[in-house]
Parts: C-alpha cells; sequence; structure tokens
C-alpha cells in the first residue's frame, strides 16, 4: 500500500500536467516539421553556370507531370523491345556525354518525398551537328532541336499505359534489376506497388484518353512539334474529335525555333504566327508546353534562363574558311535588296534588329501573301488565344498578349546556319533549296541526320538509317510559298549561291 509520502503533492501533479503539455507540443512541432521536410517542401539540384541550368535545372514541370525517377530509369530496359539498345536516344534525347545518368533536358526535383524527372526548355532548343567525315557530335544551346522525336515519345508512354504487361510486379522487379540498380527496401516496394505504380499507370491511361487524337495525326518526324493541340487538350480540355477539328488544324506540326538574342525580339511578333509581342508570356507559355502548370512553375528559374538567353550569341558558322568572301559580298548586297527589309540586316557592326530602318521586321505577313503551309496557322484559333490570356490568373505575370493574326512572322535570321531545315514547317532541307521555286524544292527527303551540308547550309536529306520520310504532299507539310520575285527565288544560279555564302555569315 502506497503512504500518504508517496501521493503526489498538488505542486507535483500540475508539473507533470505542464510537462506533458510540453512534450505533446513538442512531437507536435517535430511532426510539422518532417511533414514539412518531406511533403511539402521541395528540393532540387543548383547549377552553377546558366548553361548546366539551362540543360539540366527544373522549371517545375516534375510537380505535377514527371513520373518517379526509378520509374523513368526502368522503362527503356522493361521496353528494350522497342527502345533497343539505344533507350532514351531511340526518340532523339542527347546526353552530354557517356554515362551520363539523364539525358539532356531531363530535370529532377523531389516531391513528397518521391525523386521526380521532367522537361525543362533544353529538350526542345538543343541543336546538334557532325562535319562530313568528322564523327564528333557538336552540340548548339539554343538552337532548335533537329533530333527529338516528341511524337514517338508521347505514343510511348500511351502504349505502356495501355500495355496488360506494365504491372506493379514487373516495374519493381525491373527497377531492382541490375541493369537498373534501384535495390529498393521493403518500405520502398511497398510505395511502389500501391502509391507510385497506380498514379503512374493511371496517369499514362490519362494522356492516352486526353491525347488519343495523336493517332490521327500526320507524323511529326524529328525535329518537329505540333504546339497547340496538345496543349488545347491537355490545358483545357477541348474535344479533339474529328466532329470538333479540322484535318487542317490537326496538323499543324512545325520546327522548333532558336532562343537566342531574345533582348532584341522583345515587341516583335513572336512564334511562327506571330500570336504574341512578349518575350516573357512566349517562354511561360512554352513551359507550360513542357510540362509546368500554373501552380507548379517554378518563376525563379525560368527567370534565370531568360537572363541566360536574353544576350545568348548566336553561333558563328562552324567553318569559316568554307565562306566565299568574294561571294559573300556580293550576297551582302542582294540580301540588303530582297531580304532585310523583313529580316534585319549584318554588318561590320553586327546583327541590325532596327525596326525602324527594316520595317517589316518582326511583323506578320498575310497567309495569302507568303503562301506557306496553312497547318500551322489554322492550328491556332481565336478561341484558344482566349483561354491562353486566362492563364496565370491571379498573377501579375496572367498572359493578356495572345491573339490571333493574318498570317506567318518575319523572323532576325541570325545564326540561320543553325535553324534547318527551313520554312516554319520544316519543309525545305537547306538554304540554297529555299532559293529555289516550290517547284524546284525536293518533294520528298529525308530528316534526322545531323550531318552538315557546308555548301547548300543545312542537314544532310538523304536516306539513311532510321532516317525519316518526309513528304511534302502530306497534310501540314507543304513546302509552297516564300517564292517570287521579291524573295529571290527568280535570280540566277550565281546570285542564288552569293545569296547562301552572306547568310552563312549571320
Amino acid at each position: 500500500m502506497s503512504s500518504d509520502n508517496d501521493r503526489k503533492t498538488p505542486v507535483e501533479i500540475a508539473v507533470a500536467r505542464h510537462r506533458r503539455w510540453w512534450l505533446a507540443i513538442v512531437v507536435l512541432l517535430l511532426l510539422a516539421v518532417v511533414y514539412y521536410l518531406v511533403f511539402v517542401n521541395q528540393y532540387v539540384v543548383a547549377f552553377k553556370s546558366q548553361n548546366e541550368h539551362f540543360m539540366h535545372g527544373s522549371i517545375g514541370s516534375e510537380t505535377a507531370t514527371g513520373p518517379p525517377y526509378w520509374v523513368f530509369k526502368a522503362l527503356p530496359v522493361m521496353y528494350a523491345d522497342k527502345l533497343g539498345p539505344e533507350g532514351w536516344s531511340r526518340f532523339g534525347f542527347l546526353y552530354e556525354k557517356p554515362g551520363d545518368d539523364l539525358p539532356i533536358g531531363v530535370s529532377r526535383r523531389v516531391v513528397s518525398g518521391v525523386e521526380r524527372v521532367w522537361l525543362n526548355c533544353s529538350v526542345c532548343h538543343v541543336g546538334t551537328y557532325h562535319l562530313p567525315g568528322d564523327p564528333v557530335r557538336h552540340l548548339i544551346p539554343g538552337a532548335p532541336s533537329n533530333n527529338l522525336r516528341l511524337q514517338e515519345f508521347i505514343r510511348f508512354f500511351i502504349d505502356v499505359g495501355r500495355d496488360p504487361g506494365f504491372t506493379a510486379d514487373a516495374l519493381i522487379a525491373t527497377i531492382d534489376s541490375p541493369k537498373v540498380g534501384g535495390d529498393l527496401n521493403v518500405f520502398e516496394r511497398l510505395v511502389y506497388r500501391y502509391a507510385v505504380f497506380p498514379r503512374v499507370k493511371n496517369a499514362f491511361l490519362d494522356l492516352g484518353t486526353q491525347l488519343d487524337f495523336v493517332k490521327r495525326q500526320e507524323e511529326w518526324g524529328p525535329g518537329r512539334v505540333d504546339t497547340f493541340n496538345p496543349y488545347k487538350a491537355l490545358q483545357f480540355n477541348f474535344p479533339m474529335d474529328e466532329a470538333h477539328i479540322s484535318g487542317a488544324a490537326l496538323n499543324g506540326s512545325s520546327d522548333y525555333p532558336a532562343i537566342w538574342r531574345q533582348r532584341p525580339r522583345e515587341g516583335m511578333n513572336l512564334h511562327w504566327d506571330g500570336n504574341n509581342d512578349s518575350v516573357a508570356e512566349r517562354n511561360l507559355s512554352a513551359a507550360l508546353g513542357a510540362g509546368v502548370t500554373p501552380v507548379t512553375v517554378d518563376r525563379a528559374s525560368i527567370a534565370r534562363i531568360e537572363d541566360w538567353m536574353w544576350d545568348l550569341p548566336s553561333p558563328p558558322f562552324p567553318v569559316a574558311a568554307k565562306i566565299d568572301q568574294a561571294k559573300a559580298a556580293e550576297g551582302k548586297t542582294l540580301f540588303l535588296h530582297y531580304c532585310a527589309d523583313c529580316h534585319g540586316f549584318k554588318d561590320a557592326n553586327g546583327y541590325s534588329y532596327d525596326r525602324q530602318r527594316f520595317t517589316r521586321l518582326g511583323k506578320t505577313v498575310p497567309l495569302a501573301d507568303i503562301g506557306t503551309d496553312a497547318g500551322r496557322w489554322t492550328s491556332y484559333t481565336e478561341n484558344f488565344a482566349a483561354e491562353q490570356n486566362l492563364l496565370y490568373a491571379g498573377y501579375p505575370w496572367r498572359f493578356s498578349r495572345f491573339h490571333k493574326t493574318d498570317g506567318y512572322a518575319n523572323h532576325p535570321l541570325d545564326g540561320i546556319w543553325a535553324r534547318s531545315p527551313y520554312l516554319h514547317n520544316g519543309s525545305v532541307p537547306t538554304l540554297r533549296d529555299l532559293l529555289e521555286p516550290s517547284a524546284k524544292r525536293p518533294p520528298v527527303w529525308f530528316r534526322g541526320s545531323d550531318e552538315f551540308d557546308l555548301a547548300k547550309v543545312g542537314y544532310r536529306q538523304s536516306a539513311g538509317a532510321d532516317a525519316f520520310r518526309y513528304d511534302t504532299a502530306r497534310p501540314g507539310n507543304g513546302n509552297a510559298g516564300h517564292e517570287g520575285y521579291r524573295y529571290g527565288t527568280e535570280l540566277p544560279d550565281a546570285a542564288k549561291d552569293a545569296l547562301v555564302e552572306y547568310m552563312k555569315t549571320l
């Protein structure tokens, strides 16, 4: 039996109760800190150099769209029958050096305690070339991607989602295999089986539902993208069945643009059809295409990329000795006469983007006048522009500049050698071909090579392994337009050759 001496005094009882309250408060605070650190706070890899940040930095696309890191690593092994030994390179993804963990344009971010990966700006804006006889591939940051096969990449994820063999058991076994090296512990396997896999499976199935129309489209091929139709479906749930979209609007695939020297482009009509004159809005819109949402977008990261490309110089022609200076001087005079009013001009002082001097620079040319393929222009509609201008509502950077135009925009031609193929839809393989009337341009040729043609300026267009057969007769692929006297296609051959030599210097 306890004695009265064992009985706690009122003071001791009060102190004990006080301690329990404090203990409870401390435990709750610790749980809140853990919850914040694991489930709320996000972690990204920081890069010191602007170039590395552009290549690998996160812009916030992983949060809403990106698969877990180990899923991304496992899929090329699970589906080696489709991707082969190339893995993600099968879709044109680039690696800076052999053995790199992730391709250029794929960033990582820890979200809710899970490391996830997805796309950033560089996936669409790093070009490559190699010179004849030299197998070394050169990267051009800021150039249009000439390798990325985005449509095939999308179709792959849709097929994975619908594959009965894509199961939690198969995924976990592949992640733990020596080729992937995930080595998940018991807890992680439970998380993957009951949380990660169901979400990934459903995301792939949803993607297949939303982008089902892609199977009705013409092949995009390497280095081309249908910018706005997936945008309509994913951001705004536009109906994309045959009753709601015409064949012309369905096939608006175009080349990626270059993104260097953005400062002088501010105020020009941007995009191929000139639907916006704000570089910042254009960039935020492009980020949506990479998978961010108005909620997840990492504004600071995108601002850092904007700072980098604001004055990023265009790349010089890769072999200066291959420029015939005498012809280039002749071509300079011709360019000033035929091209400069729409595209600006370069002399000893550098490229001039002066829109007071070159009055048509940065403005649109009506479709009836320019005469190029209407698919890209048709795919962008007034209804879609209205929806775009509602994005980022409530923020100072809300969109307000998107609008439907009457044609395609005139852009500066700085670094034009690194932007082949030509016209907005990449339907003309070389600069020299572009100076011919459409009846003399190649009607069928092959995309996918990055071997550079130093004479005609463009990529090799002959058939080769894994080359994409580009047929200009297919919807959206037309190579007509930008022809006639004022476009220089009626000049004699020697004058056209001189123009090409000058354009190598831009």
